[in-house]
C-alpha cells in the first residue's frame, strides 16, 4: 500500500496541530508509521487519501453502529440541516431522544444532553457530590472517563490508593480526592470504603472496560459494586459512553442486570455526531440547574443535527435481531483469531460482547490493567502493521477496544481472518 499522500498531510498537520492530530491515539504512537488520512467511509469500509480501502473495526471509536454514511442517518441529518444548524434553544428532537433513552434504560428517569463524554462524566460526578455531600470519587486504574482534571490520574502504589496527576497541568490538589482501585477487584473497593467510606460520593466504572483493551467484568463484580455503594451511601455511576446501546439495547446495565444511580452515554446516542448525555433517578437529576442547584450548561448541548443522527440510529436498533447479529459477528471474528493464534503457537486471548471486542497477545485471562500491560506489545505492533497493509483497520493501540457495525458482513470477517493468518505468522516470529 502507498501512503505518500497521508505522509504529506501528516507533515502538514504537524506544523499547525499538536502531533498532527486532534486526539492523541490517532497519531499511531503505539504502533508506529504514518496514520492514514481518511477521506470517506461507506458501510463497513473507509478509504484514505491515497485511495487505500480498509475494512474498518474502529467505526469512529464505536459511534457508528450502523456503519459509515448510513442512508437513513444521512437523510435525517439533511432534513435537520435544512431547518438550521443550531439554535441554542429547545427543540422537540431533544425530547424524543430523551424519551427513547428512557424507554430502554430503566435506571434513567431524566437526562441532560451534552456534547462529549468528558462533559457527561464531569457533570455526573459534580451531581453525585452534590447529592451525597461528599467529595471523593473512586475510579478504576485503566478506566478512562474523559480528560477532566480530577479523572486524569495515574495509579499510586498499593491496593486502593489516592490518584496522582496523570498529566502535566493537572495540580495534585485536583486528583487528591480521587481514589483508585484495580478493576474487577472487589476486595480493593471494600478496602477503599473501609478507609474513606464516609467521604466517597460515587464509584465511577466502565461496566465493560474499553480503554485498557476490552476487559469484561468478572462474575459478581458489578453486582458487588452495587451492593457496596448502596450499603455505604455512595452513588454508582456507570460510564456507558462506549457500551451504551452497543453491547445490548439497554447497554451493559441491562446485559448484567445491575441498576446504577447515574449513567453517562455517548458515541452511539449521537449517531456519529458530537453528542452525549448523563441521567439517572429523578431525585438526583432534579438537582441539575435550572431546577436545582447543580450548575451545568452548554451552547451546543442538544444540537439538532446530532439529535437527528442519534435518534435515527436508536430507531434502527430496536429490532431484537440487531444484537444477535453483532454478537454472532464478534464471536466469529474472535473464535477465528484464537484458532489462528493457536495454530501459530502464539499466546493470545480474545473476547467480545455485542458489537464490541478486543484481544491481547497474552495467555489470559486479562481482568485488569496490570495484566493488560503484560501483553506482548511488540507482537501487537507487528500484527497491526501487517493487518493495515492487508486492508484491515484496527484500533492503533493495544489498549483500545474494537467495534463492529451492522454494515459488517460474514464475508468481511472471512477476509479479515484471511489477512490475520499472514499477519499472525509475522507476530509469531517474535519471541
Amino acid at each position: 500500500m502507498a501512503f505518500s499522500e497521508s505522509r504529506r498531510l501528516f507533515r502538514r498537520a504537524r506544523r499547525v496541530i499538536p502531533g498532527g492530530v486532534n486526539s492523541p491515539v490517532r497519531a499511531f504512537g503505539s504502533v508506529g508509521g504514518v496514520p492514514p488520512f481518511i477521506v470517506r467511509g461507506k458501510g463497513a469500509r473507509i478509504t484514505d487519501a491515497d485511495g487505500n480501502e480498509y475494512i474498518d473495526y474502529v467505526g469512529s471509536w464505536g459511534s457508528l453502529i450502523l456503519g459509515h454514511a448510513h442512508p437513513a442517518v444521512l437523510r435525517a441529518v439533511r432534513t435537520a440541516l435544512a431547518r438550521g444548524t443550531s439554535f441554542g434553544a429547545p427543540t422537540e428532537g431533544e425530547i424524543e431522544l430523551a424519551e427513547a433513552v428512557r424507554r430502554h434504560l430503566p435506571s434513567v428517569q431524566k437526562l441532560r444532553m451534552v456534547s462529549s463524554g468528558t462533559e457527561a462524566t464531569m457533570s455526573a460526578i459534580r451531581l453525585a457530590r452534590a447529592a451525597t455531600g461528599r467529595s471523593r470519587v473512586l475510579k478504576f486504574t485503566g478506566c478512562y472517563h474523559g480528560h477532566s482534571d480530577g479523572l486524569l490520574v495515574s495509579a499510586g502504589s498499593g491496593v486502593a490508593t489516592l490518584g496522582i496527576p496523570g498529566s502535566a497541568g493537572v495540580p495534585e490538589s485536583m486528583t487528591r480526592l480521587t481514589v483508585q482501585a484495580a478493576y474487577n477487584d472487589l476486595a480493593a473497593v471494600t478496602q477503599a470504603f473501609d478507609r474513606w467510606g464516609d467521604e466517597i460520593a460515587c464509584v465511577i466504572v466502565e461496566p465493560i472496560a474499553g480503554n485498557m483493551g476490552f476487559v469484561p467484568p468478572v462474575p459478581g463484580f458489578l453486582q458487588g459494586l452495587r451492593e457496596l455503594c448502596s450499603a455505604r451511601g455512595a452513588l454508582l455511576l456507570f460510564d456507558e459512553v462506549m457500551t451504551g446501546f452497543r453491547v445490548a439495547h439497554g447497554g451493559a446495565q441491562r446485559l448484567y442486570r445491575v441498576k446504577p444511580d447515574l449513567t453517562c452515554l455517548g458515541k452511539v446516542v449521537g449517531g456519529g455526531l458530537p453528542a452525549a448525555a448523563y441521567g439517572g433517578r429523578r431525585e438526583w437529576m432534579d438537582r441539575v440547574a435550572p431546577e436545582g442547584d447543580v450548575y451545568q450548561a452548554g451552547t451546543l448541548s442538544g444540537n439538532p443535527l446530532a439529535v437527528a443522527a442519534g435518534l435515527e440510529t436508536l430507531r434502527h436498533l430496536e429490532q431484537p435481531e440487531v444484537y444477535e447479529k453483532l454478537g454472532a459477528l464478534g464471536a466469529r471474528l474472535m473464535d477465528g483469531l484464537r484458532e489462528i493464534a493457536a495454530e501459530r503457537g502464539v499466546e493470545f486471548t480474545a473476547s467480545s460482547r455485542g458489537g464490541m471486542f478486543g484481544f491481547f497477545f497474552h495467555p489470559g485471562p486479562v481482568t485488569n490493567f496490570e495484566e493488560a500491560k503484560k501483553a506482548h506489545s511488540e507482537r501487537f505492533r507487528r500484527f497491526f502493521a501487517a493487518m493495515l497493509k492487508r486492508g484491515i483497520y484496527l484500533a492503533p493501540s493495544p489498549f483500545e477496544a474494537g467495534f463492529l457495525s451492522l454494515a459488517h458482513r460474514p464475508a468481511d470477517i472471512d477476509r479479515t481472518l484471511e489477512a490475520a493468518r499472514e499477519a499472525m505468522q509475522q507476530a509469531a516470529a517474535l519471541r
